[in-house]
């Protein structure tokens, strides 16, 4: 069940927080639905480790989110933005301003960097390989791990909004081993009309 009302709160690192109060209406709980589905099955919230998954796929992964909001925005119209009070929020603040304050300049400081080194691979060596080689990585996986955590906190609100179990905790659970199947001698019993 989706609460009728709540207090939003998101930390943007060197930026400080954006928050007030949230009523969510229908249209905002399907797109808050809809793009913590998104933020879910990404890279986005998952932490990047050094010795799996690459830099680079987590770029382009946060960068696919812009179309995905711009997507949802359009789709639903002004009815994820209502105008409002000045410290309430709705879908479309929170949305755009974790995407503009937070996602972009995350892209902009290193999507150029990235490829910049990306282009001096010597041959024979795989694109995995080389980006761990780089001097910068490192840097470039904190300011990652940053972003994740405010796209973490931006899927745990729209969670609740959308009324939803947490997604993210379940990749933690270990799933109970399936029961062996019996081995039985008489043939299974028919399942619905026979076909002649």
């Amino acid at each position: 069940m989706r609460p009728k009302r709540l207090n939003v709160k998101i930390t943007i690192p060197f930026l400080g927080e954006i928050g007030g109060e949230w009523e969510p209406e229908d249209a905002e709980q399907r797109a808050a639905w809809e793009l913590y589905v998104e933020l879910v099955t990404r890279v986005s919230v998952a932490p990047l480790r050094e010795d799996e998954g690459s830099a680079r796929e987590a770029l382009t992964s946060m960068y696919v989110l812009f179309a995905t909001v711009r997507d949802i925005l359009k789709r639903y119209g002004p009815d994820v933005a209502p105008p409002g009070a000045r410290n309430e929020v709705s879908f479309g603040i929170l949305a755009v301003t974790v995407l503009n304050r937070a996602v972009r300049p995350v892209l902009s400081k290193w999507h150029p960097r990235l490829t910049a080194w990306e282009s001096s691979a010597p041959a024979g060596r795989s694109a995995f390989e080389h980006e761990n080689t780089w001097h910068e990585i490192g840097a470039l996986r904190a300011d990652l791990d940053s972003l994740r955590l405010v796209l973490l906190e931006l899927a745990q609100v729209l969670s609740n909004v959308a009324g939803a179990a947490d997604l993210i905790g379940t990749s933690e659970v270990v799933p109970a081993q399936a029961p062996r199947a019996s081995v039985s001698s008489q043939p299974p019993a028919p399942r619905g009309p026979a076909v002649p």
